[in-house]
């Protein structure tokens, strides 16, 4: 077999694996827009929160220790002991329920039947508080998040692709593992949206708020559970991500990588996410292979964007957003 076409074949591998990231982080957006109509712009700043979280309490970090110092002048920094990692996770998802609460009692409630512009706008200022909430009660340097996920080249895939094609294929096992735990996430919230009592409110809260409400459908506790969805996924999102390349603020950036896979996907589709995140996934990394020298390279910083743009002009809902037909 030629050597272009293994090439190619381990670059259209890596681009399935790195489409699996992106999705998990779209996945969020997806969840919120179902619930409420809105683009949740603070989705990714979720993530990053999570992940924050989840390194302070693995490491015994004393919340606000910045603060507490400067108003003290102590010199406290940790508890003195760690948490295990699956505990750690427990306390972090019970802290992003918590985190729903307070977004629903603080800022929702209070914006019942507004349009959607006002809803985005509010997810804006959200982002934006939480990231420096974030900063003040964990600190801003670049922190390493390890919850025991394998890393480094699989050894099972290079031997096997060895002994089929004569070439190991390069494949990190952390791509894998958010393979996997992407599969089973999507199941789970496909299975939730479609079949449950509480996924068939969820789309009628996002038609109509007042329409939802007249026929007794709880809009605080619809919001409350679907943000406190998001904020697991974005957990899990954050736990991938953060384990990739550390736990830092540029994490929060990732939002801007799903909005092409949203945009392919549909923002109302939980399998399009992925679907959508798997194409530009796999077309920025062979795009890079095919077209990235002819063209000077660093070309998976724009191609996402153009592609979604495509999809734009000639199917504006996505693969698999509902089409929307308005009879005037």
């Amino acid at each position: 077999m030629p050597d272009q076409l293994l090439f190619a074949m381990e670059v259209t591998l890596n681009g399935l694996m790195a489409g699996v990231m992106y999705a998990l982080v779209a996945l969020g957006f997806v969840l919120i827009y179902k619930a409420s109509g809105i683009f949740n712009y603070a989705q990714g700043v979720l993530a990053l929160f999570a992940a924050l979280t989840l390194v302070g309490i693995q490491q015994g970090q004393v919340p606000f220790a910045h603060l507490i110092n400067a108003v003290t002048g102590g010199h406290l920094t940790h508890f003195g002991w760690t948490v295990p990692s699956v505990l750690a996770i427990i306390l972090t998802a019970a802290v992003m329920v918590g985190l729903a609460i307070v977004i629903e009692k603080l800022v929702l409630k209070h914006l019942v039947n507004q349009a959607p512009i006002i809803l985005f706008m509010a997810t804006i200022g959200m982002a934006y508080f939480l990231e420096g909430f974030g900063d003040v009660m964990w600190g801003a340097d670049i922190k390493k998040l390890d919850v025991g996920l394998p890393q480094g080249i699989s050894e099972t895939v290079e031997g096997l692709t060895d002994s089929i094609f004569g070439y190991g294929f390069f494949i990190d096992n952390l791509d894998i593992v958010a393979t996997v735990v992407a599969i089973l996430l999507v199941t789970a919230l496909t299975l939730f949206s479609q079949y449950s009592k509480q996924g068939r409110a969820l789309r009628a809260v996002a038609d109509d708020h007042q329409a939802a409400l007249s026929v007794g459908i709880s809009l605080r506790f619809i919001w409350i559970l679907v943000w406190s969805i998001a904020g697991f996924v974005a957990l899990v999102a954050g736990i991938m991500w953060g384990s990739k390349s550390g736990v830092q603020f540029s994490l929060s950036l990732i939002a801007l990588k799903a909005l092409p896979v949203l945009m392919l996907g549909g923002f109302t589709s939980i399998p399009g996410a992925i679907v959508g995140g798997l194409i530009i996934g796999v077309g920025e990394k062979l795009f890079e292979f095919l077209a990235g020298p002819l063209i000077g390279g660093a070309t998976e910083n724009w191609f996402a964007y153009v592609l979604a743009l495509i999809f734009l002009v000639f199917r504006p809902q996505g693969l698999f957003g509902e089409k929307i037909i308005e009879r005037v």
